[in-house]
């Protein structure tokens, strides 16, 4: 059995999270993965791998030994690499990323064609999305968070910091009056914000004297979609909490008004979030230090 290609089918299989899937990406047939995989497991005398109706899942040792997987088939990438291609420098091969999708459109988006032009023999898969991915089972070389990380299975960078601001437009702040402190809202009309990442509605922080307070904003509206929220406020259904890079050009034009500047809403932090051990690929590294560039370069995501 050759080890080094049964640690890389058993890894594609679990970021696959299925056979068949792995199969095709590798182009073999299922049932030479299903009998690596059992060589595999009889060599080493422990089960990697249970499947239940709905999944494949990775027992204890198999947990351990994927971890182990990576960081070895990344040590052999990186030593080969010093040699391949007469002593290209630039990282090739795929990488996998997970991108919030509001953030994903206006932010990182307009940035992909520079780094694509830099590393152009990378093969770039980009996913945008509001839900939290297993980046494990979904084969994911990263997924930029915004807000505290939970995963504690996962390694965080933190690249950023997301500002917030309170604003409505002025045919809203006309008819209802401009609020001057954060308890004015529970007399205003809110568009509510559901994440699409939880499923609950976003709470409405803000900072005062030092200490950050909630305040129930009573609504007629609710949305899932991050740019349908900014409609509702240029449409003049409601005030909405937003970020500050989401609105900049509307308060520009004078679109929204923001109000209750002297009480900000409280930050949230973002981060490049990466399975243990993937960080040493050069792929993974030139884009974590690009990403960063692109959000330190942003005030607004710098807060």
């Amino acid at each position: 059995m050759d080890r080094l290609k049964a640690m890389q089918t058993f890894v594609r299989i679990v970021e696959a999270n299925s056979y068949t899937r792995a199969a095709e990406t590798l182009n073999l047939p299922r049932a030479a993965l299903t009998a690596t995989i059992k060589k595999l497991e009889a060599f080493l005398g422990t089960q990697l791998l249970q499947r239940t109706t709905r999944r494949l899942s990775l027992t204890p040792d198999g947990a351990d030994y994927f971890r182990k997987c990576l960081e070895i088939l990344q040590a052999v990438e990186d030593a080969e690499g010093a040699f391949r291609g007469h002593g290209r420098s630039k990282p090739q091969g795929k990488l996998r990323v997970e991108l919030p999708g509001a953030v994903g459109r206006h932010v990182v988006m307009p940035h992909i064609p520079a780094f694509c032009r830099e590393y152009p023999e990378l093969d770039l898969f980009i996913s945008l999305n509001e839900r939290v991915a297993d980046l494990t089972r979904e084969g994911l070389d990263c997924s930029l968070r915004v807000g505290e990380l939970q995963d504690s299975a996962m390694i965080g960078r933190r690249i950023g910091n997301m500002g917030f601001l309170t604003c409505a437009a002025p045919s809203y702040l006309a008819a209802y009056g401009v609020p001057q402190a954060p308890d004015d809202l529970r007399a205003h009309r809110g568009v509510t914000h559901f994440s699409g990442r939880t499923g609950r509605p976003f709470d409405w922080e803000y900072v005062v004297d030092g200490r950050v307070v909630t305040v129930d904003v009573p609504g007629a509206i609710a949305v899932t979609d991050p740019d349908a929220y900014i409609i509702c406020a240029l449409h003049g259904m409601g005030v909405i909490q937003a970020a500050r890079y989401q609105v900049r050009q509307h308060l520009a034009s004078g679109a929204l008004v923001e109000v209750l500047a002297a009480t900000p809403p409280t930050p949230m932090p973002i981060s490049l979030l990466y399975p243990q051990g993937r960080m040493a690929s050069p792929r993974l590294r030139v884009f974590a230090d690009w990403i960063a560039g692109v959000f330190q370069a942003d005030p607004d995501l710098q807060t």
